[in-house]
């Protein structure tokens, strides 16, 4: 009975967050509906709410933004809108700042979360998984040797941790993706990569 159990369980514990996760996304993303006017809504005109019509209106509101932004007048438009935003204080500083890691994570330029490294953390006799990021000009100017940026996520949440300057010569490189760093780190280290190697192309003494 236990071993049925678990096997029952191995299969419904993945199943059952996959669903939470997802009903996450697109009840999230079906709060848009919620900023057009009520005559708009899908429920006024077809009697019923259809879950899921929030990620489609999601989708074509980033996809149209995208198409808009692509010629001249929408990138003067853009811009305009950026310098009303560096005008206001506080909201200059938040905007900036989150638009600075979005274009680094999403646009392929830079060379943020493009290695994965081992680092010793939290002490000098223990190895953790972190990315590469970027140092800020200003502080490699004040650092007496050549540094790395370093970003070390938490398990088994990775978008929280914490960003170290370290020695690269006390980093070791990894040859595997991001995407499997982050499965080790989601999962505790259970999930391994389908070979079961790691290629290590930089290590120091």
């Amino acid at each position: 009975m236990k071993r049925y159990f678990i096997t029952g369980l191995l299969i419904w514990v993945p199943l059952g967050i996959t669903l939470w996760v997802l009903n996450l996304i697109i009840g999230s993303m079906d709060q848009t509906l919620l900023l057009l006017p009520h005559a708009w809504r899908p429920e006024a005109w077809l009697g019923m709410h259809l879950p899921g019509l929030g990620v489609v209106l999601t989708l074509a509101v980033i996809l149209l933004t995208g198409l808009v932004t692509a010629n001249i007048i929408g990138q003067r438009l853009l811009l305009f809108w950026e310098s009303l935003l560096g005008r206001i204080p506080v909201v200059k500083s938040i905007y900036y700042s989150v638009k600075q890691v979005s274009d680094t994570l999403f646009s392929g330029s830079g060379e943020a979360f493009r290695k994965v490294l081992l680092v010793r953390y939290p002490h000098s006799d223990a190895w953790s998984l972190a990315f590469q990021t970027n140092i800020p000009g200003d502080v490699a100017g004040s650092l007496d040797a050549e540094y790395v940026g370093v970003f070390i996520p938490t398990t088994p949440s990775p978008v929280n941790g914490f960003y170290f300057f370290v020695k690269k010569t006390d980093t070791i490189e990894l040859g595997i993706s991001v995407d499997v760093a982050l499965k080790y780190i989601v999962s505790m280290g259970v999930v391994s990569s389908p070979d079961k190697q790691t290629l290590v192309n930089h290590s120091s003494t």
